[in-house]
């Protein structure tokens, strides 16, 4: 008799993502309207790998920091996967070139060009 076997230790814990072709360019845009989400796209691509919640010191609570990175991963900007405890999050950088050819290049170049304009960078 076969055994039956339990979930993986962080099936529980899975994050829904919208599927590449389900991501939509409004859904896109509007998280990126947020300055607190903006940073932290800007963070991961500069970055360029998987990182920690943790490590984002971002001027808001922790329940508004949750919710920034909800955003970001419904909309389908990032990706989050559990390391062990820890919450990780990529861009999804790859997919959204394929969906929508130049935009997040456009969108950091932009960033970049306010940050150097206004003095803040």
């Amino acid at each position: 008799m076969p055994t039956q076997q339990g979930p993986t230790p962080s099936a529980g814990r899975a994050l829904q993502h919208p599927d590449t072709d389900a991501i939509r360019l409004e859904s896109v845009l509007h998280a990126l309207s947020d300055p607190m989400r903006l940073r932290i796209v800007c963070t991961l691509a500069t970055d360029g790998g998987e990182m920690a919640c943790s490590v984002f010191q971002l001027p808001v609570s922790k329940s508004t920091c949750t919710h920034h990175f909800r955003v970001l991963r419904e909309s389908g900007v990032i990706q989050q996967m559990y390391r062990g405890t820890a919450k990780m999050s990529v861009l999804r950088k790859e997919e959204l070139e394929r969906l929508f050819p130049g935009l997040l290049d456009s969108v950091l170049a932009a960033v970049e060009h306010q940050e150097r304009r206004l003095g803040t960078l």
